[in-house]
């Protein structure tokens, strides 16, 4: 049976804008180019336009052989995921698009594949020739095109450059993102448009730099110069703060920021001077992270084009993450995790989930809610619910670290009754707390887990999550891609809310941390 390789791409410049797609066909055998088709089709989303060279390219391969087997690659993980039957297609454009590509072949023929953009370029070409000919009142034309001379020629570039593998993590894990903005910064940039869209699609935490010359640009010599420039300062930063800190060595301190030198308490829970891990401390005033930009609210746009939400990826899933309210062992700053006595929320507890819960109706932006198993945070959420009329879905991997016997105890009892348990578990996230108790890294192993699950079963969906301070500096962790030691150098308060929305080709930001605004 021969086999034919379909690699199709779409692009809209205002998303919905003057769209157009590029497809091409290629004998996987020989590596030769067969067909290559490309169309300006008015105005269209990215995701139509994705989907219309779809089925131009699969068209174009069954003209050649009926009978062929094709791979589909394509740089739209989404529509690579749809076709796939992984993801449902719920927009009404893209369901008959859909239809049309599943019937060109028979489905046992045709398997799709996700690749990088910088694989695509061939696609990519043909698909912004087509806009810049529609921009000209034209129809594109295969004897004026250049893709395929341009695509060998990024190709030879990219095998040409010594570039070490890149890493891969799980969902929502940014340091293979950071790693991309760093190689692309080394990279020498490429001369051919891309698709001219308002917003970059793929890694919403990782830069990567509009073409400020071509066809179809609107910028002038030195206005083009100073983007690269900001979207190249833009890169570095984001590579750089996606790596984390190294933990703090002052004399006498551990490895806690807010330690204030021998005597001081390092936290995976709270980390104010004086707190102990992973205890209960309320630290009630803190101020939401920098740029925060609300639960369930998009990134507000800056002056760097390219930055936040792609555009066709759809809605993110977004996890909006709240600590329970106060229980009786927070004030006392002791250990409380999944292991202990279950405490219930205090007055003060109550009147803090009232408070959270009035917060979030007013913002009317949670579709669902789920809580792990423990009291303080079934009934945390339990009041918001009861003020949004949503149901409470319990999830045993929300719950808090199992401390072993530390529970119940402070950071100084623990110390002085098993100081070298302590300093190990200081020292290493595999280190387990005396008794058998839950070590970090199983901690994170669990808590990403479920983030895959939810991510899958909530996907495009704004969820309240109730859980615990470990559990949350965990996801929030992941999506920075920070280093273990970070669970020490955040604070996070009791019924404060943070937020992280997942996007559908994996990766994740942090849009809210440790707000208690709704507290004052």
């Amino acid at each position: 049976m021969r086999e034919f390789i379909v690699e199709a791409d779409g692009g809209s410049r205002g998303n919905p804008g003057p769209a157009g797609y590029g497809s091409v066909v290629i004998d996987a055998a020989t590596g030769e180019t067969l067909v290559e088709r490309a169309e300006y089709i008015g105005i269209a989303t990215n995701n139509v336009a994705e989907y219309r060279g779809l089925v131009a390219g699969l068209r174009a391969a069954h003209e050649l052989d009926p009978t062929a087997s094709v791979r589909v690659r394509m740089d739209s993980k989404l529509v690579v995921e749809q076709m796939s039957g992984r993801w449902k297609i719920k927009h009404p454009d893209m369901k008959p698009l859909a239809a049309e590509a599943a019937r060109i072949f028979p489905p046992a023929h045709v398997t799709y594949e996700w690749i990088p953009r910088e694989q695509n370029k061939h696609a990519d070409r043909l698909a912004n020739e087509a806009m810049d000919a529609g921009k000209r009142g034209e129809q594109w034309s295969a004897s004026a095109s250049t893709a395929e001379l341009d695509a060998r020629a990024a190709r030879s570039a990219r095998l040409a450059r010594s570039a070490a593998p890149e890493p891969s993590g799980p969902p929502g894990d940014a340091t293979a993102g950071a790693a991309k903005a760093r190689a692309a910064l080394a990279a020498p940039r490429s001369g051919a448009p891309l698709k001219g869209r308002g917003e970059l699609r793929d890694q919403p935490h990782t830069a990567r730099s509009l073409t400020t010359s071509g066809p179809g640009s609107s910028l002038s010599p030195g206005a083009a110069a100073a983007k690269a420039e900001a979207d190249a300062r833009a890169a570095r930063n984001v590579a750089a703060g996606a790596t984390g800190a190294p933990p703090a060595t002052g004399a006498g301190s551990s490895p806690a920021t807010g330690a204030t030198g021998v005597g001081s308490t390092p936290a995976a829970g709270a980390t104010g001077a004086g707190s102990s891990p992973a205890t209960e401390a309320t630290g009630v005033g803190s101020t939401p992270a920098a740029g925060a930009t609300g639960v369930g609210s998009t990134p507000a746009t800056g002056p760097t084009v390219g930055w936040g939400a792609p555009p066709d990826l759809g809605a993110p899933a977004t996890f909006v993450l709240l600590r329970h309210g106060e229980t009786l062992l927070t004030p006392q700053k002791r250990f409380s995790g999944s292991g202990g006595s279950d405490p219930s929320l205090s007055d003060v507890g109550r009147e803090q989930a009232e408070r959270v819960a009035a917060a979030l109706a007013a913002r009317g932006t949670i579709q669902a809610i789920l809580a792990s198993p423990l009291t303080r945070t079934r009934e945390t959420a339990g009041a918001v619910a009861a003020r949004l009329g949503l149901d409470v879905v319990i999830e045993d991997g929300l719950r808090e670290t199992d401390f072993g016997a530390w529970e119940g105890l402070t950071f100084a009892e623990v110390r002085e009754r098993y100081p070298d348990d302590l300093n190990a578990w200081l020292a290493s996230p595999k280190a387990e707390p005396t008794g058998g108790g839950e070590s970090f890294a199983a901690t994170a192993r669990r808590i990403a887990a479920t983030r895959d699950k939810l991510v899958a079963a909530y996907a495009g969906r704004t969820v309240l999550l109730v859980s615990h301070v470990t559990p949350i500096k965990t996801f929030v962790r992941l999506a920075l891609g920070a280093p273990p030691e970070s669970l020490f150098r955040m604070e996070l308060s009791a019924a404060s809310l943070s937020a992280v929305a997942y996007y559908a080709d994996g990766n994740a930001s942090v849009r809210l941390f440790n707000d208690t605004s709704h507290l004052r």
